[in-house]
C-alpha cells in the first residue's frame, strides 16, 4: 500500500485460499521504469518479498499465476526476493563468500539490561561514548520526526552518490504501519546528526534506512542509533532484529556483526519469462565504471537539487 501511495506503482497481490483457509501470499508489484523493460517485483525496496506457502504445491500454484499475470500486464520478467535458508547457519563461512549478499539476523532477550550484558565491553564503551559525548536521541512514531530524519537521510545519501526516496514514501510508509513504524534521532545539541527507521510485524523488527552524518561519526552517533532501537525492542516483546542487507565480509556487516548478528544468504532470483531462464541476482556487487562517474557527479550536487531529483530517479530503483 505504501508503495502504490508514494510511487503509484500498481500492484497484482496473489492469494492462495481453500476452503476459507488462505494458504499463500505472493505480493507483486509491478514496475514500468521509462527507459526499460516492465517487470514484476516481490518486493521492491525490501530485501525479501517472495512467496510465502504452507507446501510446495501452493507455491508452484501462485508462481504458475504470476506468469500469467506477468502475461497480462506485458512484463518481461519476474523478481523474486527470499532467501537459502530460514535460519542463520551455525558456520557461515562454510557456505558464504566474501561480498555476496546476506541479511543480518539477531535474536533479542526478554529485556535491555539482559543484551547490554550480552556485549562485550568495547562494544558497551562504544554505546557509552556516544553519550559521553553529550549526544541524545528521541524515538517515536510521530510525523513530525521525519523532517529530521529526512534531512539526516538526504546528506546521506547525497555522500553516498545514490538518489534519494521521496519523503513522502516514509510518510506513507507511517500512514501504514503507524505505531510499528518506530523513528530515531540521534542529536547533538538540536542538531540531529543519524536517524533511522525500524519496522515491526508480530514480534520481528527491521531497520532498512539509518543514516548519520559522517562529519560527526567520531561522536558514534550510529552506536547510539542502533542501541536506541534495540533497547526498545527488547524490552517491548520483540524477539528478532533483522540488521538488513549487507555484503559479507565488508565494513557493514563487520559493523552488525559485532552486535550479535548472524548472516543468512540471500537468494534473489529474476525470471526472464521469454526464455524461462533464472538468474541469481543479490549477489552481484560490482561497481561499473559509469556507475562510479555517476555517484561522482551527484556527490557535487547541492542537496536540494539532490532532493528534488533524487525521487524522479529512485522510484523506479527497486534495490
Amino acid at each position: 500500500k505504501a508503495i502504490k501511495d508514494a510511487y503509484q506503482h500498481d500492484d497484482n497481490y496473489l492469494l492462495a485460499e481453500e476452503n476459507g483457509n488462505i494458504l499463500g501470499i505472493f505480493p507483486l508489484i509491478i514496475f514500468s521504469p521509462p527507459l526499460g523493460k516492465k517487470s514484476l517485483c516481490a518486493l521492491p525496496f525490501c530485501d525479501i518479498g517472495g512467496i510465502l506457502a504452507d507446501n510446495d504445491d501452493v507455491a508452484r500454484s501462485l508462481m504458475e499465476k504470476s506468469k500469467e499475470v506477468a502475461s497480462q500486464c506485458k512484463a518481461s520478467a519476474i523478481e523474486i526476493r527470499s532467501t537459502l535458508d530460514s535460519q542463520p547457519a551455525e558456520k557461515p563461512e562454510d557456505i558464504i563468500q566474501n561480498g555476496e549478499k546476506v541479511r543480518m539476523l539477531m535474536s533479542l532477550p526478554d529485556s535491555s539490561k539482559a543484551l547490554f550484558s550480552s556485549f562485550k565491553s568495547k562494544l558497551r564503551s562504544q554505546i557509552r561514548k556516544a553519550e559521553k559525548n553529550g549526544l541524545h536521541y528521541e524515538l517515536g512514531s510521530k510525523a513530525s520526526m521525519l523532517d529530521d530524519f529526512y534531512q539526516v537521510f538526504a546528506h546521506n545519501m547525497k555522500a553516498l552518490g545514490s538518489p534519494v526516496h521521496a519523503k513522502k514514501w516514509f510518510m506513507a510508509l507511517l500512514r501504514h504501519y503507524q505505531d510499528n513504524m518506530l523513528i530515531s534521532i540521534v542529536y547533538k545539541d538540536k542538531l540531529a546528526i543519524g536517524a533511522g527507521i525500524v519496522l515491526i510485524v508480530g514480534n520481528k523488527a527491521s531497520i532498512p534506512w539509518a543514516s548519520t552524518k559522517a562529519e560527526f561519526n567520531r561522536l558514534a552517533p550510529n552506536m547510539m542509533l542502533y542501541w536506541s532501537f534495540l533497547k526498545h525492542l527488547s524490552d517491548n516483546n520483540i524477539t528478532e532484529f533483522d540488521f538488513g542487507r549487507s555484503s559479507y565480509g565488508e565494513g557493514t556487516y563487520k559493523f552488525k556483526r559485532q552486535w550479535g548478528a548472524q548472516p543468512v544468504a540471500l537468494d534473489w532470483q529474476t525470471i526472464d519469462l521469454a526464455t524461462s531462464q533464472v538468474a541469481q541476482s543479490a549477489n552481484q556487487t560490482g561497481r561499473g565504471k559509469l556507475r562510479a562517474i555517476v555517484e561522482s557527479i551527484w556527490r557535487k550536487l547541492p542537496v536540494q537539487v539532490t532532493i528534488a531529483l533524487g525521487p524522479m530517479i529512485r522510484k523506479y530503483i527497486s534495490l
